[in-house]
């Protein structure tokens, strides 16, 4: 079994460094090849890959909330019931907890480039089929294939930014790749919601589709490969090729040596399952996102009709609200990311130089307190009919909260998994995707029981039990459970 949770491989017991005699055909990194590793690349070329990716994400994750305004007209037109119609916004995220665990595992087969690009495709296609939908079993079956498309950017986020950043780099790095398709959730019910006063809902999805269109021409020159054995083995096939000599090999050629294609295409695809399964990094990190993105969905699925039946505004001005929520994720992974890096590098430095992926914990704790805070906030200014700023100012907090705390998990992970970051990734997007699907549907049953006030503050008590105590969790076993953690190969 091959080790790789941030340590030297090994295999069968022996690392790699030990069983690989170091001799002239080892294509590696340290052999001259420096200049090809995606983490020594020119900044300007990281920072190139990095926003050719953030960009592809703003469309995919705009297409799932752009839905939101346009709910009950849909519905009215394709004779669908409340809970059809969310489940039509729904049925999207739903894809992206199954798509990555078939993507994530591919990217880290034959490469990041093929599958953005294959994936890109599929998305435009279906997305298109969205438009043209004349009743609700073709637009829940077109709404689902897009999301699978969709959820590329789910996977290969992490992945890429694993690649080229260094773990000193990963909070700047996260902020800035996020601060796009951060904007993508908040800006698609604020353009769902012009567009459906403005004229049909199908020029929701054409016209995100036209966008999709001219991203696809945009990535294909400017998307680089990023995944390191992927660029290694195409190296040492180029080296084969043209000496004609077959004895060129990479480590991860002796990680598969008597392995056919398809066991390790059948190990990579149950990785994303394995590490959920049996690593408790994982396991935490996608428990607490889930939570998060649970509640993050709930709430833009039901902000637009607060506005629209407390406070009787119009569909597209109430879709304006949004900016709140779009303004707190924004300003929480800016920040986040510099201080993210400036805890981790004094702390790297306390530690005489040795750097641990714990170091990027101590900015969960303050958005684990940020959370419930904004949950009290929001739900309660919105119970009593506050001036609207105040739920605003709420919805803010707690998405700021959420994504310091997020942003900071995804950064201890990635590290921990340098290896099999998209698999990582993966496994907890599948939680993510399935609460993100699954707390709309009864959010309105909620908020009718509840209200707005004791509805939100329920939530708030769940994230006080949840979320505050895991920071002083990981930082305390993180490291064991790390060692002890099977191999992810």
């Amino acid at each position: 079994m091959a080790e790789d949770n941030g340590r030297e491989k090994v295999v069968d017991g022996v690392p790699v460094s030990a069983s690989i005699p170091a001799d002239p055909f080892l294509v590696s990194f340290s052999t001259g090849l420096e200049y090809i590793n995606p983490k020594d690349w020119p900044a300007r070329k990281k920072w190139l890959v990095t926003s050719v990716l953030s960009v592809t994400g703003f469309n995919r994750i705009m297409v799932s909330t752009i839905m939101a305004p346009a709910l009950s007209t849909i519905a009215q037109e394709l004779h669908m019931s409340g809970t059809e119609s969310v489940m039509a916004m729904s049925v999207y995220l739903l894809a992206t907890a199954f798509g990555p665990l078939v993507i994530g595992p591919l990217s880290e087969v034959y490469g990041r480039k093929p599958v953005l690009h294959a994936t890109n495709i599929w998305f435009l296609v279906w997305n298109i089929v969205c438009g043209f939908a004349h009743n609700k079993g073709e637009l829940l079956a077109a709404r689902f294939l897009a999301g699978f498309g969709a959820s590329a950017i789910y996977a290969l986020g992490g992945g890429v930014l694993g690649d080229v950043w260094r773990p000193e780099q990963r909070g700047r790095s996260l902020g800035l790749y996020l601060l796009i398709p951060l904007l993508g959730a908040a800006v698609g019910p604020i353009l769902g919601g012009f567009i459906v006063e403005g004229t049909t809902w199908r020029w929701i999805f054409w016209s995100t589709s036209i966008l999709q269109g001219v991203m696809i021409v945009g990535s294909i020159p400017f998307f680089f490969e990023t995944h390191a054995p992927t660029i290694l083995r195409k190296k040492a096939e180029h080296l084969r090729k043209i000496t004609g000599d077959p004895r060129y090999y990479t480590e991860e050629d002796v990680l598969a040596l008597g392995r056919s294609v398809s066991w390790v295409l059948m190990r990579s695809l149950s990785r994303p399952m394995r590490l959920l399964l049996f690593h408790p990094i994982v396991q935490v990190q996608a428990c607490l996102s889930a939570f998060s993105y649970g509640i993050l969905y709930l709430v833009l699925s039901t902000f637009s009709d607060l506005y629209i039946k407390q406070y009787h505004e119009s569909t597209s001005i109430s879709g304006l609200h949004y900016i709140s929520i779009c303004l707190g994720e924004i300003v929480g992974a800016e920040i986040c990311g510099p201080l993210m890096d400036f805890v981790f590098n004094r702390m790297t430095r306390r530690a005489g130089g040795v750097s641990k992926p714990e170091f990027h914990v101590p900015l969960m704790l303050p958005g684990a307190i940020l959370t419930p805070i904004g949950l009290f906030v929001y739900g309660w200014a919105a119970q009593r009919q506050m001036q609207w700023i105040v739920v605003d100012i709420g919805a803010a907090l707690l998405c700021f909260g959420m994504q310091i705390g997020g942003q900071a998990m995804q950064a201890y992970v990635i590290d921990s998994y340098p290896n099999h970051t998209s698999s990582a990734s993966a496994a907890s997007q599948f939680l993510r995707s399935m609460t993100a699907f699954g707390f709309p549907l009864f959010a309105p049953t909620m908020y009718t029981a509840l209200g707005y006030g004791w509805g939100n503050s329920l939530l708030a008590f769940c994230a006080i039990l949840i979320t505050i105590p895991a920071p002083f969790f990981i930082w305390l076993y993180g490291p064991k459970l790390r060692a002890r953690a099977p191999s992810s190969y």
